[in-house]
């Protein structure tokens, strides 16, 4: 049916046409339908149906498939019936838990990045493998159709060299530390990072407080080989754009299915052209994953999944019943990682497990006691020299410094009201205050932890030191803090046992 295209200026998630009900009717579709939209080239699309924002005889198409279909406002396009793809039947089987080929699954991949299929398709995709789940050969699968989803980087007969971190764990900020240290040993290590998705601050958010992270591939490339690293923005890319368009469905419904994790993960590490990948797997109560016993298997599945997609992996399983230092949010983050590389005094665990994760990849490339090595190139100074030299290199000030590092302008102490030792801290409760601080998308919002665990407390001693960039901000992080008791303070006696007070049998 032929219809007039006009310009409906909101582009919602996946493809979306407006349609009038009676110009449905004759097409044959319905609410949720899919339809194809034909121009100069052919988009598929679903249908909204509306009898009062549309007229008649017109299909409203966003900028996005306007410009996809190529046609103009005004222009005469076909739009017609649209049956299921075939990748639909496929997850119809995983739903059934069957075990679905390579083509399937590639056509699961391909049809998601094409449009054909919706997010109520996708969502049930991702439901099928929470509960499902897939074999090795299946994730092996489904990684190599996500990489190949878009660019991939090419370093010729290279050794390439990767980390990555599981993430759940707050202020894990080691990733430039870790990339400085490794390309400072001579090694090619083309570290990609992502944004938050629900912590306080992703590796991303605090490198931009310093240089660009908005990296194309082929400055990727580029810089990697000339400096010997990158802390870039993974988004900026088309590396394995498929994995950011599942996690984009199932968010809202919140779950984190293995399978989807597993293949998006190392799919982005194909892109990047990766041969050597360390992973590090923050573990405890609070964090992603709870146990070491699920911490090895996860290092054993990686491991058994980098085998099949000719990745060698290593996996570092580290503590995380605690912050990672003393700073969350982005400009505290940048500041604290800037002072291990200057060799500021204190910061003892963020130091010591970026040198254990640098020290496993220098292992992998050939060096005989890899965290010896990490440790002297970060106390040397060829560390914070090659942080420098990747900065200029990516548009920042080289002689940037922890001192330049300024945090918001509003700030204040959340005291102790009792006396005693720090028995926990909350990872959640601290992500929660950083985040009503503003942290994030505030540069200059985040905590301070002042007390760790083991550490003496005297009632009235500050715990955490809140900042924010807006008064406002600040109050609402104080008032989250105060329902969610961040650290934990208590006597080291929990209980005596005396005799005479009931515990003593009596002999008669």
């Amino acid at each position: 049916m032929e219809l007039r295209a006009a310009l409906y200026d909101i582009d919602l998630p996946e493809p979306t046409v407006l349609l009038h009900e009676d110009d449905c009717r004759v097409i044959g579709v319905k609410d949720g339908d899919r339809v194809r939209i034909a121009s100069a080239s052919v988009v598929i699309a679903i249908t909204t149906v509306f009898d009062t924002l549309v007229n008649m005889g017109t299909v409203l198409l966003p900028p996005s498939v306007m410009r996809a279909c190529g046609a103009s406002p005004g222009d005469s396009v076909e739009v017609s019936m649209s049956h299921a793809p075939d990748s639909v039947r496929a997850i119809r089987r995983k739903m059934d838990g069957e075990v679905l080929s390579q083509e399937e699954i590639e056509g699961v991949v391909a049809d998601t990045m094409s449009g054909r299929l919706s997010r109520i398709d996708i969502a049930a995709w991702l439901t099928a493998l929470h509960i499902k789940g897939m074999n090795i050969h299946e994730t092996a699968a489904y990684a190599k159709a996500m990489a190949c989803s878009g660019e991939r980087l090419d370093f010729g007969d290279r050794r390439v060299f990767d980390f990555h971190s599981f993430g759940g764990l707050p202020g894990n900020k080691i990733t430039p530390v870790v990339v400085s240290i490794v390309a400072a040993a001579g090694l090619v290590v083309p570290k990609l990072s992502s944004r938050a998705i629900s912590s306080a601050c992703g590796t991303a958010d605090f490198v931009e407080t310093f240089c660009r992270i908005d990296l194309v591939s082929d400055d990727v490339k580029r810089i990697s080989e000339d400096a010997g690293g990158v802390f870039s923005w993974t988004g900026a890319t088309d590396l394995g754009p498929a994995g950011d368009r599942f996690i984009t469905v199932q968010r809202p419904l919140g779950i984190d299915p293995k399978p989807q994790m597993l293949a998006s993960i190392m799919s982005k590490k194909m892109a990047a052209g990766a041969t050597d990948l360390v992973i590090d797997i923050p573990t405890g109560d609070e964090s992603k994953v709870k146990t070491l016993e699920a911490a090895k298997t996860y290092a054993k599945d990686l491991m058994v999944l980098g085998e099949e997609l000719g990745i060698r992996v290593e996996c570092a399983i580290t503590y995380a019943d605690q912050p990672l230092g003393e700073a969350v949010g982005p400009v505290l983050e940048a500041r604290e990682c800037m002072q291990v590389l200057e060799g500021v005094p204190g910061h003892a665990d963020v130091a010591e497990k970026s040198c254990i994760c640098a020290g496993m990849l220098l292992e992998m490339g050939g060096f005989h006691d890899g965290a010896a090595e990490a440790r002297q190139i970060l106390e040397s100074g060829r560390a914070l020299e090659k942080f420098r030299e990747i900065v200029l290199a990516q548009g920042g000030d080289p002689q940037v410094s922890s001192e330049s590092m300024v945090p918001g302008g509003f700030t204040r102490n959340v005291v102790s009201d009792r006396s005693g030792f720090v028995r926990g801290i909350s990872n959640k409760a601290i992500v929660a205050i950083a985040k009503a601080a503003g942290a994030p998308s505030d540069k200059g919002a985040g905590i301070i932890i002042l007390k760790k665990r083991g550490m003496k407390v005297v009632k009235g001693d500050p715990l955490i030191a809140v900042y924010a960039d807006r008064e406002d901000k600040l109050i609402h992080a104080l008032e989250v803090a105060a329902d969610s008791n961040p650290v934990d303070v208590d006597g080291m006696l929990l209980d005596t046992v005396r005799p005479g007070n009931g515990s003593r049998k009596s002999c008669d």
